[in-house]
């Protein structure tokens, strides 16, 4: 009768200790899942700081390029409202601001007046704040996504995980133009 009840407390131990390590790594799961979609959202709120401070750059570039501006300033005011919930979105926008500004940086290039005025200058600082702030929210995205995919693929909270349909997270993808903009150090330093 002893070993029996030996038993069962036995048993009763370890299914405590295999519930409590489903409730603990679930609610691990879904702070990282939190994590990840707020993330995304502050990526989102950036973006669209980032699309404002392009419109007061056109608007303020108008004056000087009147068919180009008008051009942008409708781009710009179709692309800010957009959703940016998924990694695949983020990488779109980022995509359509690099065009935007590459653009505007133009037309600042063309008319030589503009580039020296005040209130252009203030707006281009304004946007190369916002560029730092989402270069700062992708890099929290992206180590939040490995975190949570490295739960959902290791032993044995992978098996939480699948129980609980809680999948990888896509990971933010560097911008090609960006990357092929790098120097080469090697060049610069006159290595070979």
């Amino acid at each position: 009768m002893a070993i029996v009840i030996a038993i069962l407390i036995i048993i009763v131990v370890l299914v405590l200790l295999v519930l409590g390590y489903f409730i603990t790594t679930q609610r691990s799961l879904v702070n990282l899942d939190e994590l990840c979609k707020n993330a995304l959202s502050q990526i989102e709120v950036q973006l669209n700081s980032r699309w404002d401070a392009l419109l007061a750059l056109a608007q303020t570039a108008s004056q000087y390029a009147k068919h180009e501006s008008e051009t942008l300033i409708n781009v710009i005011r179709q692309r800010r409202g957009e959703d940016v919930n998924t990694p695949t979105a983020v990488n779109e926008q980022q995509g359509a601001l690099q065009q935007v500004v590459g653009r505007l940086i133009a037309i600042g290039e063309a008319y030589p007046d503009l580039k020296a005025a005040d209130l252009y200058r203030e707006v281009t600082d304004g946007v190369k704040q916002y560029e730092e702030n989402v270069r700062m929210s992708r890099m929290v995205y992206n180590d939040t996504a490995t975190k949570m995919n490295r739960m959902v693929r290791q032993w044995p909270s992978s098996i939480v995980a699948s129980i609980l349909n809680f999948g990888q997270k896509e990971y933010l993808k560097a911008d090609q133009e960006q990357k092929q903009g790098y120097p080469n150090l090697n060049d610069a330093f006159g290595r070979k």
